[in-house]
């Protein structure tokens, strides 16, 4: 049985993982990438105004919170306009969720992942995309599943075409719950698998560059895990940022919070973090008015 922590905790990762509800169907073009246990699951895509079917542009694939168990796929649509405003083109994906009063690893949710990724990825041509740029984003379980699908082996559905890569090229990454190994979060569903699923355990020098973004009150994530991962990314000779933002908590970064101030900042990053790898040029777009 769950403790009453464990509950609470869940529960605040899908309230903080979620700055409203508005956008819990994203908008943008809707594809099903993959159907399973008799349902079909979709992502998002969100395209430049200027886009066409000829361009090979940098893409970003976003995954939202919610503990594995809850949240939406529209939690990144403004990150997702943004970026598509940069020249972009940006991707929310649904996943399947766990049973919140269960203690599965999260098998199918990274299995997804990297569905999804490889559904991108394998339609890279008429997307419009780049398929060496594409990144991977997102915030608390999301910001897990961007790391996974850019740093851990394995994890793969059976029917996968594992001949198209689900590796990532950047990682843009929200208050992630990166370490699941003992004492991290999520252990007690990943238990002595931690290896399998904890992308601060799987640190290489294969890994896509990371900014990592997270709040110095957060509950759920020691502000000591953000600076050892990235000390062990730039060990490996991995590109890796890591921004701290004094006094805040879990979720801190979602639109609509705290008047966009954190929202902007970690926007304007992410675009400082892009352009510095060559992907976009030019001045940001984003109105912090």
């Amino acid at each position: 049985m769950p403790s009453l922590r464990s509950l609470l905790i869940v529960c605040l990762l899908i309230v903080v993982s979620q700055a409203r509800t508005a956008n819990a169907v994203p908008p943008g073009e809707s594809h099903v990438y993959k159907k399973v246990d008799g349902r079909s699951l979709s992502l998002y895509v969100t395209k430049p105004s200027e886009w066409q079917a000829t361009d090979s542009r940098p893409a970003i694939v976003f995954f939202h919170g919610g503990g594995w168990t809850g949240g939406e796929p529209g939690q990144f649509t403004e990150h997702s306009e943004y970026l598509a405003s940069r020249g972009m083109v940006a991707v929310q994906v649904q996943y399947r969720l766990l049973d919140r009063k269960g203690n599965e690893p999260p098998v199918t949710c990274v299995a997804d992942a990297k569905s999804a990724m490889r559904w991108v990825r394998g339609h890279a041509k008429e997307l419009g995309i780049d398929p060496q740029r594409i990144a991977s984003g997102g915030g608390s379980a999301g910001g897990h599943l961007a790391a996974f699908v850019g740093m851990v082996d394995g994890g793969d559905a059976a029917d996968d075409d594992t001949t198209i890569s689900a590796k990532s090229n950047a990682m843009v990454l929200f208050n992630p719950v990166f370490d699941n190994g003992p004492g991290g979060w999520g252990d007690k569903r990943v238990g002595e698998r931690y290896k399998e699923f904890s992308p601060f355990h799987n640190v290489s020098k294969e890994d896509p560059p990371a900014i990592v973004f997270l709040g110095s009150k957060d509950t759920l994530i020691p502000e000591q895990t953000a600076h050892d991962f990235k000390a062990n990314m730039e060990k490996a000779g991995v590109k890796c940022e890591v921004m701290i933002f004094e006094g805040q908590p879990h979720g801190f970064f979602n639109h609509g919070r705290s008047d966009n101030k954190y929202y902007n900042e970690t926007v304007l990053a992410t675009d400082k973090f892009l352009a510095s790898l060559g992907w976009i040029s030019g001045p940001p777009t984003l109105d912090t008015k």
